[in-house]
């Protein structure tokens, strides 16, 4: 996830809606481990404590704290070692309660640690925003500011300091066990063993948890990890995104996961969540992507001219979340349960000082106007593309996401005409009545007749259709560059086309309206929030359907893009080491499930193509269960030896472009699922 244009907030959002005001009895503590590759991960979520302890073995190792509590965090950097080493938890972190030195409370873990090894070098200690952390990781910098020198006394180093604003700052404290001892330099033992005592902490202000009596509904699956996960990722305020990496708000992420999630989400939960996107509403209705606080707010803040002051600095360039809060909302909203409590949520005021329905009718009049151009003039320059001087705007964000396209297949094909039909369900239900001004009501009586251009127009244009024997052989030649066996997917597509064009979505097209020839996995967007033609869904199932290279199926999983289809210099853009790359993300899965379910709930579809919807949904979660052990993880890759794929974690590698979370909100989703059945596809249609 990438950082895009901002907004500075007027307020500093704390609470998401009135109901996240009331503080809870703390919630019984939350303690689990994801041990994924290279990475052990230690959960704790105990009073005003919650804290992700990292430990990264191998031969970069590294300790790493992250707090949800103003997205902070302490990690050290070892020096390179010439043999990779192992570390190991010898007991489980537990809370730990310190003071600074100006007697204010920091909130934290402990933790006794070994690794394989009788000496560490000590490269860096960085205690900051896990922005810090992040770019530190990435890049190996930091600002010059939030440097933080130590302090060694016998065989005990500490590194500490306030905030850059005055507020509570930070701690990190390594003691060295068993005779070892410690220099700024170093940590040396006695044997071929170093044990450590690790305390880190923060003094940024803790979050209210969602607790468990308060999250799931009975309906929710029975998957301890993603429950586990869930619930640490939970807060009155707002979600998290994921851990260690993005411990805070996103916009998208949470939008997603809670339409996903809502069949078996408590009302609590669902109403925490949309008010903490309102309450980061521009003030014209855009969702904001993502929010700097904490620390990182004072350092931009710093530098922008505004002081040392944490007021939030809200970023706004993204386009795909302004048309997804409308679908979650009318669903809610229209469901049965969602309306006995619509007045009430509708009519409460947000920590922005607004009426929350006030807020999601700036929204919706936002979309209408945003979508009017196209649908007066459906030509592609009046498609949905990214804001000026950006290659990014929806989930693909990175670089190379879209292949350097502008106007992209999700947002255009899928959210837009999604959000324009919820806006017409909304107006026509009664319930925002209240919070309607006339020439608002004007604007959002056009969402119906713009949904019929958009959903017949925009579509269409990202259609890609290539001969035959050209779309085999470059499949051929594309499996052959990349070392994997091409035989099952040739037959696959010589039996699927039987000599006739092969067609599918294109995954965004340039500056001049073109197609970018790369599969992808957000067919599985209009299968969850449209109603395709049997056309499109017979188009859309084929394409992900078929092995790769010919598809995006694997038994690693499903991939997000295949490039096959593209030139080379694309094709080497989009690799399996690349993040949005020929990867699997967990809950683009799920998304394909809920659409698939979704689809079956359908009534006028032919026999055929029902059995092809039920027999790709078996092909599907014959590949989720086979990779179950890294669900809950953001993503992963995969290797091909001896004709078989196998499962790898994202980011164990110096060639993969980041590391992947192993906690990821979105990745929960399949609580939602009972028997490979999504629970909300019948209150969908």
């Amino acid at each position: 996830m990438i950082r895009l244009t901002a907004f500075i907030a007027g307020v500093i959002a704390t609470a998401s809606c009135a109901t996240a005001q009331t503080q809870p009895a703390s919630p019984p503590s939350l303690r689990f481990q994801i041990d994924e590759g290279l990475n052990i991960n230690s959960f704790l979520r105990e009073g005003p404590v919650a804290a992700h302890l990292l430990l990264r073995s191998g031969t970069d190792p590294r300790i790493l704290v992250a707090f949800p509590a103003g997205n902070s965090g302490v990690g050290l950097w070892f020096g390179k070692s010439e043999q990779p080493v192992e570390w190991r938890l010898s007991n489980q972190p537990t809370a730990a309660h310190e003071k600074d030195s100006k007697g204010r409370p920091l909130h934290g873990v402990e933790a006794e640690v070994t690794v394989d090894t009788n000496k560490l070098d000590i490269h860096e200690a960085v205690l900051s925003s896990v922005r810090v952390l992040r770019d530190y990781q990435a890049l190996g910098t930091m600002p010059n500011e939030v440097a933080a020198k130590p302090k060694v006394s016998a065989n005990h180093i500490v590194w500490e300091r306030s905030r850059l604003d005055g507020a509570p700052g930070y701690r990190l404290s390594i003691e060295a066990l068993d005779g070892a001892r410690v220099s700024t330099e170093s940590i040396t033992g006695a044997n071929d063993r170093l044990r450590l005592k690790v305390v880190a902490l923060t003094g940024e202000t803790p979050l209210t948890p969602i607790d468990n009596t308060s999250l799931l509904t009975a309906t929710a699956a029975r998957d301890t990890r993603a429950r586990d996960v869930l619930a640490f990722l939970s807060y009155r305020e707002k979600y998290l995104a994921g851990s260690w990496r993005f411990d805070t708000y996103f916009g998208r992420d949470s939008l997603m996961s809670l339409t996903l999630l809502a069949p078996v989400l408590q009302h609590l939960a669902i109403e925490s969540g949309i008010g903490a996107v309102l309450t980061r509403l521009a003030p014209n209705g855009e969702v904001a992507h993502e929010e700097d606080i904490g620390e990182f707010a004072v350092l931009r803040n710093v530098k922008e001219g505004r002081g040392k002051v944490d007021t939030p600095i809200y970023d706004y360039g993204m386009v795909d979340d302004d048309f997804m809060l409308a679908p979650l909302t009318a669903d809610w909203l229209l469901e049965n349960e969602g309306r006995t409590r619509a007045p009430k949520f509708l009519s409460q005021k947000n920590a922005a000082g607004q009426r929350q329905g006030d807020a999601l009718v700036k929204n919706l009049t936002w979309v209408v106007g945003r979508s009017a151009a196209f649908a007066a003039n459906p030509k592609p320059a009046n498609l949905v593309g990214f804001k000026e001087g950006r290659m990014t705007g929806q989930w693909r964000d990175s670089e190379e996401g879209l292949g350097r396209g502008r106007y992209a297949y999700d947002v255009n094909a899928v959210f837009v005409p999604a959000a324009l039909d919820a806006i017409d369900r909304l107006l026509e239900s009664g319930l925002i009545d209240t919070y309607l001004s006339d020439a608002q009501r004007r604007t959002l009586q056009k969402a119906g007749t713009q949904h019929d251009v958009w959903s017949s127009k925009a579509p269409p244009m990202f259609v890609v259709t290539l001969p035959a024997k050209l779309a085999r052989d470059q499949v051929s030649a594309y499996a052959s560059a990349i070392g994997v066996d091409a035989k099952q997917p040739l037959a696959a597509l010589d039996s699927g086309l039987r000599e006739q064009s092969l067609t599918f979505n294109a995954l965004s097209l340039d500056a001049n309206g073109q197609p970018i020839p790369i599969m992808h996995s957000d067919d599985g967007f209009a299968l969850l929030f449209t109603q395709p033609t049997a056309a499109q869904l017979q188009r859309s199932i084929d394409a992900i359907m078929r092995p790769f290279p010919a598809g995006l199926m694997t038994p690693a999983g499903l991939l997000v893009a295949n490039p096959a289809f593209a030139d080379r210099d694309t094709q080497s853009r989009f690799g399996n080491s690349a993040y949005h790359g020929t990867v699997v993300w967990s809950w683009q899965q799920a998304v394909l499930a809920a659409g698939l379910s979704r689809q079956l709930a359908r009534n006028d579809l032919s026999a055929e193509l029902r059995t092809q919807l039920q027999t790709a949904r078996a092909q599907l979660w014959k590949a989720i269960d086979a990779t179950n052990a890294l669900r809950s993880s953001e993503l992963w890759t995969w290797s091909f030896a001896n004709g078989q794929y196998r499962a790898e974690a994202f980011g164990q590698h110096n060639t993969h472009a980041d590391e992947s979370n192993a906690a990821q909100l979105w990745s929960t989703v399949y609580l939602s699922f009972r028997n490979g059945e999504w629970l909300g596809a019948k209150r969908a249609q």
